[in-house]
């Protein structure tokens, strides 16, 4: 498969603006789970740096030319009205909107963190009951999922295919095509997940085992969440269970999932902020908090971002 040889062009929102101890400033787009870097040509570099900073004071969308390889903005510029119009989008209503905490992932306690009726009782898991009966159909949906995967070559029985392969970017659509999946094939309940690096210099760092062993870098994650039916003698338990074959081979507890994004040898930033179980309607976040989404209702949005990454890899 080949690997991204050309510039993406893009129209994105800017979440964040932050300069890390490393002395080069962050770029973090809504639109966008990557964190990008301005390149240093001198003097073009300032007027750039300017645009972006009044962008996000204006809360204002910009045209980027992105290098995803290299995390970096290579060109900035105004969109036109059309483009603008575009990029509109609907929120998620503030009466649905799920519930946002902060972590310590170190301190997780598996055991009883992943146990919907004692540790997870949101208020968006009342939306939907249909819960997944038990581990193996929830093993199931995730094999189906993953083989969709657009570096098996096909055929395929979703269209367009899932490009798991590039774990770089894009994991809002890959969710989103999954819960697709989860709802419409499977008629189960599909929450979605966010996980954040939005505090200081946290930075999701996830080393990609399954796609070369290099790091990857992210500012937020998401993946579908689903509700398990597990049954270990003599109870019976609902588990948090997360669906991401971009990261695993098989559903894993939510707390698996969060532990697996603060990879201190991809970072000595490495540190999960916050997470955030929304509804499956939520497609990617609107605030640099966490607290609030946009949603991509006609999955438009979700297959021209499957197609644009379907030849690409994550690791050079």
């Amino acid at each position: 498969m080949a690997q991204r040889t050309n510039s993406e062009t893009a129209v994105v929102s800017l979440a964040a603006i932050r300069r890390p101890r490393r002395g080069v400033a962050e770029y973090l787009f809504f639109e966008r789970q990557q964190i990008f870097t301005l390149r240093t040509t001198p003097g073009r570099r300032s007027d750039t740096a300017n645009l972006l900073r009044r962008a996000l004071r204006a809360k204002a969308p910009l045209k980027v030319v992105l290098d995803s390889r290299r995390g970096r903005i290579e060109h900035v510029d105004t969109p036109t009205p059309d483009e603008i119009e575009t990029f509109r989008r609907g929120k998620i209503p503030p009466k649905v909107r799920g519930t946002t905490k902060t972590i310590d992932v170190a301190r997780i306690d598996p055991t009883t963190f992943n146990v919907v009726d004692l540790r997870l009782k949101v208020p968006i898991f009342r939306l939907c009951t249909r819960t997944i009966p038990s581990y193996a159909k929830a093993k199931e949906i995730f094999d189906f999922c993953a083989k969709q995967a657009c570096y098996l070559g096909g055929p395929f029985d979703i269209s367009p295919c899932i490009p798991f392969q590039y774990v770089i970017d894009g994991c809002y659509a890959r969710a989103h095509k999954m819960r697709q999946i989860i709802t419409t094939r499977y008629r189960y309940c599909c929450e979605k997940v966010f996980s954040f690096a939005n505090q200081g210099n946290d930075t999701l760092a996830v080393k990609a085992d399954k796609w070369g062993g290099c790091c990857v870098y992210w500012w937020y994650h998401v993946a579908p969440l689903v509700r398990v039916r597990v049954r270990l003698r003599p109870c019976t338990l609902t588990l948090a269970m997360v669906i991401d074959p971009g990261m695993f081979d098989k559903p894993v507890l939510l707390s698996t999932w969060l532990t697996a994004q603060a990879n201190a040898n991809c970072s000595p930033d490495a540190n999960v902020s916050m997470y955030s179980i929304q509804p499956g309607s939520a497609y990617w976040p609107t605030n640099y908090a966490g607290t609030t989404f946009g949603t991509d209702p006609s999955y438009t949005l979700t297959d021209g971002t499957l197609i644009d990454y379907q030849s690409l890899t994550t690791c050079p």
